[in-house]
């Protein structure tokens, strides 16, 4: 499985599903239960280095203003959530948590705290059993980190829309 074939099944789930997060992770739980042993390992290693390359400074800022206020599990459930809106959704957010602003939202699928479950409960279907990390979770999140009195200031266009 490559880095094409995971973003194609993320995106083929959320185009199926029209916004619904339960059926987005009934359909992603179904497609990886049916995956080989192997791919199926290897798309859960791909989700957790998505998951970690957007463990951000940055995105956790824009989730923080967007929810008005975000801690840990939030924050991974958002960057679940942002994951299961495909490639391009995923790469613009990471570029620029900014243009979130722009987006639709709907705190249930943005938030959503079944997304990871779906993916965790479809692999271990495939393979028999949980997938251990191949590597830890990052202990900080990249970038630069920032003060919760100031988070605003930094994603003005989002704390327009969201404040």
């Amino acid at each position: 499985m490559d880095e094409m074939k995971f973003w194609t099944i993320i995106g083929s789930a959320h185009e199926q599903s029209n916004g619904d997060m339960d059926e987005k992770c009934e359909l992603i739980r179904t497609a990886l239960s049916k995956l080989s042993k192997d791919d199926a390992r290897a798309f859960s290693t791909l989700f957790r280095a998505m998951m970690d390359r957007a463990y951000s400074w940055p995105l956790w800022g824009a989730a923080y203003v967007i929810n008005g206020g975000c801690g840990d599990d939030t924050f991974s459930d958002f960057r679940a959530s942002l994951i299961s809106r495909g490639s391009t959704a995923f790469e613009r957010a990471l570029a620029d948590p900014e243009s979130l602003a722009a987006e639709d939202f709907d705190e249930d699928a943005w938030f959503y705290e079944g997304y990871q479950y779906a993916v965790t409960d479809g692999v271990k279907t495939a393979v028999g059993s949980a997938v251990n990390r191949e590597s830890p979770h990052p202990d900080e999140p990249s970038g630069q980190e920032w003060d919760e009195d100031k988070v605003y200031e930094l994603y003005p266009q989002l704390a327009e829309k969201f404040a």
